[in-house]
């Protein structure tokens, strides 16, 4: 069995890969977008970065498994890309490492590092005290996997969870985990506001004016689902007009954010250029090899991917 990765790490993929396996598997790979097309065509199962998969299924070759290795896999759903083949997610990988993207500026906010960090230009000895993320009140938008393991995380540091799915349910450590129509009411009570969405047809533009405008001034917004949630310029207006505290942006409608763009000069908007949780190729590697013998068997995948809902 040939498998094809299409990582621009793929030799780390494939030393890996043979640790484990030996010689059972086949394998080829390429980060060259040229070169995939002809390798895909022998091989049924593909692992790999969505970007560049996305361009070989263009291309005519179809595996009977795709294994991702992003938890994101918009580029696989555009018009005209076949969706009669097995596709799985990176699931199980991200919690951790979200987390401490996610914790690391709630904590910089708290203890006001940029402010400390202006004052000391000027030699100005700040007299402020920080406060605490214990008792704030948190709200993940999207209680999935890396939601879920996000809640887990920061529940030691004594915060109030509360979360957002499509449907409501009962989930541990969420306080209250509610549908997504309840997203004002829950937004407008939050400290943090995070959101960890896929982009589907239903969370387009759901940060908007009327949303920013129920926040509590001094909420922090922290965008590390996708791009397309945010009206770019509903969030530079609140920013502007003193509406919301702060915003960490991660991802964006176009990547890389072009010269010019208002986010660039957006007072207290931090850009972080989609590096919020970075694929570790062990954890990937342990992910790929577990649903291979799941795909063997024909075992249910960890991560499938269910087309009609876009994740």
């Amino acid at each position: 069995m040939r498998v094809l990765i299409a990582e621009k790490a793929q030799a780390d993929y494939a030393r890996r890969l043979e640790q484990v396996l030996g010689p059972d598997l086949e394998l080829v790979g390429s980060d060259d977008p040229q070169q995939l097309p002809d390798l895909a065509a022998d091989c049924q199962i593909w692992l790999g970065q969505p970007d560049l998969l996305a361009q070989v299924l263009r291309e005519g070759p179809k595996p009977q498994w795709l294994q991702s290795t992003w938890a994101g896999i918009t580029p696989f759903l555009a018009d005209g890309l076949p969706r009669d083949y097995l596709l799985s997610r990176a699931v199980g990988i991200f919690g951790q490492v979200m987390t401490e993207y996610v914790l690391c500026h709630m904590l910089a906010h708290e203890r006001q590092i940029s402010a400390q960090q202006a004052a000391q230009a000027r030699q100005q000895w700040r007299g402020e005290l920080p406060q605490s993320l214990a008792g704030r009140r948190v709200l993940i938008v999207g209680c999935g996997d890396i939601g879920h393991s996000m809640a887990l995380f920061l529940a030691a540091f004594g915060v109030e969870l509360h979360g957002i799915a499509s449907q409501a349910r009962e989930q541990g450590p969420f306080i209250e985990v509610a549908s997504i129509s309840e997203l004002p009411r829950m937004a407008a009570e939050a400290d943090y506001l995070i959101n960890l969405l896929p982009d589907t047809p239903a969370t387009q533009n759901i940060y908007n004016s009327e949303l920013f405008a129920l926040l509590k001034p001094s909420a922090m917004f922290i965008n590390a689902g996708r791009g397309a949630a945010v009206v770019d310029e509903d969030l530079v207006s609140a920013l502007q007009a003193d509406r919301l505290a702060a915003a960490v942006i991660d991802v964006c409608r176009v990547e890389p954010l072009p010269a010019g763009h208002m986010f660039w000069t957006a007072p207290r908007l931090l850009l972080t250029g989609h590096s919020s949780a970075p694929t570790q190729p062990a954890l990937m590697v342990k992910l790929f090899v577990d649903n291979l013998e799941r795909f063997q068997a024909g075992q249910a995948l960890q991560g499938l991917v269910d087309f009609s809902r876009d994740y």
